[in-house]
């Protein structure tokens, strides 16, 4: 097997492999070998026909296929090992056949998708917006009160109109420019107003409605509105009110923390509850401020994406949209009917958020390499040894029993905490508190240097990037 190699457009590599006549018969071979018993011939036993009878019989082309992608799943990933250095696969290949003779073999082209070379302006000496969150005792109370409405006892309203709290069950159809559009309809849908589960305006307006009320309300869709076709369109929404129900919330005593919040009393309720929001907002604000950091350095970037990166980041999307319908009980199948959309309809969805992330992506990979930022093995040890401790296992039987998929998450870990430790130290980080940003440190440190102990490492591009409902967005927490 022979094969040559072209630079082909939007980051593919065109592969010509040539195969001996030698080979493609031991091909065939192979390929009568394996497909023999599904074929039969008057006379033969079924898998005992002759190779030369089974050809004559059904031509020759029928080991053809098989015995291609024998020559194929045999070859294709010996030539992407050899060639590692200078080109990444990062999908499925278009094969072709370019050549098929009679005592000359087979020559197959593959057209590989491979991954972008990235360009990069800047990604130091730019001013950055750094965000950081600070819990309120409201946000506390707030807290507090989830922790109630969970007991909450459901009683029926009648006698009022609904107000922000309640859930109400209601009929809803919406139209933009007189024409219903997919995911804009729905019966017996319930609820909770001031959820922020609909789009802005929509729970405004059906609180004040009155049991039985059907009304016309008017709303604009977002500009950054995941569906383009609604962005920023305006939209009429008939809606009738069902049902209101409202809560009636439990005593808070520390008979009931003790029961349903594993504390003692209210007041160390209270304040554990506090020390998780803190944690959280701090989370929150790093997970933030590394999306700011990449999301301003892409903005520096350019890359030729090839499709192939584009459906597989979509892939990622789709599954990350139905493990979140997991978490609430509900299967992905079950919503795209609900909402009256197609697999290829809610994909293309994804398709204006799915470039952007897989450019942050390639960007990080390309700092990592430039910069030569690494995990040395005493950090992947030190890691290691505390989660030995967490588990109250030694060191040393705790790094054999351990998975090598691990090894490689806690490595990956310690170089991208390195990145953004290095991305911070030297671009002009700001918060909308500072009268002007803090400019990076005088001296460049190394990007290699020991990252800080305790500061979490995330992939910002893959990060809590939500479908909305055409209508409805899922995770309430959005």
């Amino acid at each position: 097997m022979k094969y040559t190699q072209t630079v082909g457009e939007k980051s593919t590599v065109k592969l010509t492999i040539n195969f001996s006549e030698q080979e493609w018969q031991d091909s065939l071979n192979k390929s009568y070998l394996k497909v023999r018993g599904k074929y039969t011939v008057p006379g033969f036993r079924k898998g005992k026909v002759p190779k030369p009878v089974l050809e004559n019989y059904y031509g020759k082309g029928v080991l053809f296929e098989e015995a291609l992608n024998i020559l194929y799943s045999q070859h294709y990933p010996e030539i992407l090992e050899k060639e590692k250095d200078n080109f990444t696969s990062v999908g499925e290949p278009s094969l072709d056949v370019e050549e098929m003779k009679e005592g000359k073999g087979v020559v197959l082209s593959a057209i590989v998708p491979v991954k972008p070379e990235v360009t990069i302006d800047a990604y130091t000496g730019l001013k950055i917006k750094k965000f950081e969150y600070n819990v309120s005792d409201t946000d506390v109370e707030k807290e507090v009160e989830k922790l109630l409405e969970k007991s909450a006892d459901s009683i029926e309203v009648t006698d009022r109109a609904c107000k922000k709290g309640d859930t109400v069950n209601i009929d809803f159809s919406g139209s933009v420019d007189g024409e219903k559009f997919q995911g804009g309809t729905a019966e017996g849908y319930d609820l909770e107003l001031g959820s922020g589960s609909f789009i802005p305006g929509f729970e405004e307006a059906v609180a004040g409605m009155k049991l039985n009320e059907n009304k016309d309300i008017n709303v604009t869709f977002p500009e950054d509105y995941q569906a383009d076709n609604l962005r920023g369109k305006e939209a009429v929404f008939n809606i009738t009110l069902n049902k209101i129900t409202a809560k009636k919330l439990p005593e808070l005593t520390d008979e009931f923390v003790k029961k349903h919040a594993g504390t003692e009393t209210v007041g160390e309720y209270r304040k554990k509850t506090r020390e998780r929001l803190e944690k959280s907002a701090e989370s929150k604000g790093r997970d933030e401020t590394e999306n700011s950091i990449i999301s301003e350095i892409s903005k520096h970037a350019k890359a030729e994406i090839p499709d192939a990166m584009i459906e597989r980041e979509i892939d990622r999307m789709v599954q990350d949209f139905s493990y979140r319908l997991m978490y609430q009980g509900l299967k992905l199948e079950d919503y795209l009917n609900y909402m009256h959309l197609s697999m290829e309809d809610f994909r293309a969805q994804f398709n204006s958020q799915a470039a952007p992330r897989v450019l942050s992506q390639l960007v990080i990979d390309k700092i990592i390499k430039t910069e030569n930022i690494k995990a040395e093995e005493k950090e992947i040890d030190a890691k290691i040894k505390e989660q030995a401790e967490s588990v109250d296992k030694s060191f040393e039987e705790y790094k054999k029993s351990i998975d090598p998929r691990q090894v490689e998450y806690i490595t990956s870990d310690i170089i991208v905490t390195k990145l953004f430790d290095f991305l911070k130290a030297n671009n002009e980080m700001y918060t909308d508190n500072d009268k002007e940003a803090k400019k990076p440190a005088a001296k460049k440190p190394a990007a290699n240097e020991s990252a800080t102990k305790g500061t979490a490492a995330k992939k910002p591009a893959a990060k809590k990037t939500a479908a909305k409902k055409t209508v409805a967005k899922t995770d309430k927490d959005e």
